[in-house]
């Protein structure tokens, strides 16, 4: 069986279906890595798009404030 590392809190990981969480070792380690997504400390290197968008990133559909006028 492959062995990983959780990327939380290095715990080891038996990839395979008996870990549910994998490639984490646990719900926590699952939720406190969403949270680094969720705040804006972990990201993927780029350009910052213009924010031209609206609210939700789909092209053509007005911000929260157009739709309600």
């Amino acid at each position: 069986m492959t062995t990983v590392k959780c990327p939380t809190c290095s715990a080891p990981v038996e990839w395979g279906p008996q870990s549910p969480y994998r490639p984490f070792c646990s719900k926590r380690c699952k939720l406190i890595d969403l949270g680094g997504w969720l705040d804006g400390s972990h990201r993927i290197p780029g350009e910052e798009l213009p924010d031209s968008q609206g609210e939700f990133g789909a092209p053509g559909l007005p911000d929260n404030d157009e739709a309600e006028r």
